[in-house]
This record gives C-alpha cells, structure tokens and sequence, in this order.
C-alpha cells in the first residue's frame, strides 16, 4: 500500500486567558494512512482525537510537528489547498454541515464549480452519478437539506466529499446521533465505496463497536496522547494499554450488519 498522509510529532496548544500554562489537546502524536486503508481513530470524549482529525486538513493549526502528503512536507496555505484536492473531510453534524439554503446540486457540486470543471452539464451529471453512488436519487439534487433525514444529510456529505474523486476521507463521528439501523448502513455504505473506489478513511470514533467492524488498523488515544496502535484483531484479543481494556470491557455486544446485538 502507499502511504497517503503522515503526521509527526503533532502538538496542538490552546493559550488560555489568565493561565501561565497552555492547555495542551494533542501531545506528540504519530500517525499515517495508506491507500484503501480504514484507520480507526478511537478515544473517550476529550482525548484528542478529533482535534487531530482536523489537523491533518489544517481547519487546526498545528503548533508543532510535521505533515506529509505522498512524502513531501505540508506547510504552506498553497501545500493544504494541494493536499484537499486528495483529502476530504466529513463532519460529525449533519444537520449544521450542510448550508439551508442551498440545494444538494449546490453543496455537492460546490468543488466543481469553483474550479470551473467541466461544462455545466458535465458538473451536473458527476453530482447525479455521485449522489447514486451513495446511495440516493440523482433528483435529490433538486432539494433542500431540509427534507432529508440525519441518515440521507450524511449521504449527501459523503457525496460532497467524493465529488473530487479524493483518496483519503476523514470521518470525524459521523455515525454518531444516529439510530442502528441507519448506523449500518452508513457503516457498509463506506465499506462498498472503500472497495469500489479504493478510497481510504480515517474514521473517527468514540464507539469501538463501530470502529471494530470498520477499521483495518485502530489507534487509541487519551489525554492527546497515542496510548496504543494495532490490528483490529490484535487490539480486540489481546490489548496492551489498560485504558483500550476498560474501553473495550465497556462496550455493549452489537453487530453491525443486522443492526442488532450480538456477540462481539
């Protein structure tokens, strides 16, 4: 496989007002994912993990460390508009990710046409074929974000996000707030695009039971730090860290593709 994204000894500081010492959220994190890889990125509520998300797109700055995209440095305003031709982001809320007042032909298609691709109608027929490959209707371009579910709003920022034909989609919660049922959908939505389109993720979760079903390869943070890494099956049956153990005792048996409980 070839190595997409790497970031080294990340460091992310919040100064606060009237304290001496930052607040630090990341603390010398490693990472990297290769293509058509699912890394799932996993950790309690305030540990860093969709802090780092964020800056591997640079919607957070980084205070120190390196990032690479296809091996060469990423720095410059000019390196991350490169690197989000290949690097698509997708957000935890699905209601407040996508503008009202816009169609879906507009959101989806929003990339297109700031780059003046293709002829118009050519821009309209990719979001058609886009919007199918997700797994709704090429007239749902028509429509407002406000007639759609939480589970087809997702869709639709799947669909926004594979617009450029990207190699790497970070996922940051986006199962999150949503029932099961749709859960597994979603979940086996990304599956087929994975194998369909050799698209990698970066899933970004705080529910093992999701990342478990997902992911290749889980890293588990705390207190924005790695605490471990591994494959899925190596984390499950045997982990190393005390905290992966009491993540992994807490988690309710559930199967994903009948959306269900069951054994893990």
């Amino acid at each position: 496989m070839t190595e997409i994204l790497r970031g080294e000894h990340l460091r992310r500081e919040y100064r606060i007002p009237g304290q001496r010492s930052p607040l630090v959220a990341v603390d010398d994190v490693s990472l990297s994912v290769s293509s058509g890889e699912i890394v799932g990125l996993v950790g309690e509520s305030g540990s860093g993990k969709s802090t780092v998300s964020r800056m591997l797109v640079g919607i957070e700055q980084l205070t120190s460390g390196d990032l690479y995209f296809d091996g060469k440095p990423v720095r410059s305003r000019g390196d991350f508009r490169t690197l989000r031709e290949d690097v698509q982001y997708v957000f935890q809320d699905p209601y407040g990710s996508l503008a009202p007042h816009l169609t879906v032909r507009q959101t989806v298609g929003d990339s297109l046409d700031l780059r003046g691709l293709g002829t118009p109608k050519e821009r309209d027929d990719r979001v058609a074929q886009v919007l199918e490959e997700v797994g709704l209707r090429a007239a749902d371009a028509k429509s407002y974000p406000a007639v759609f579910s939480g589970g087809q709003r997702q869709r639709i920022s799947l669909a926004r996000a594979l617009i450029m034909q990207p190699r790497l989609i970070i996922c940051d919660e986006i199962t999150s707030g949503l029932d099961v049922s749709v859960q597994a959908q979603i979940l086996n939505l990304l599956l087929e695009l994975r194998d369909r389109l050799d698209v990698a993720y970066i899933f970004v979760s705080h529910d093992l039971r999701v990342v478990k079903y997902l992911s290749d390869r889980i890293i588990v943070m705390k207190q924005g730090q790695i605490v471990e890494e591994g494959a899925v099956e190596q984390i499950f049956a045997a982990p190393n860290a005390e905290y992966t153990r009491d993540l992994i005792a807490a988690v309710p048996h559930f199967d994903p593709t009948r959306g269900s409980t069951a054994a893990l």
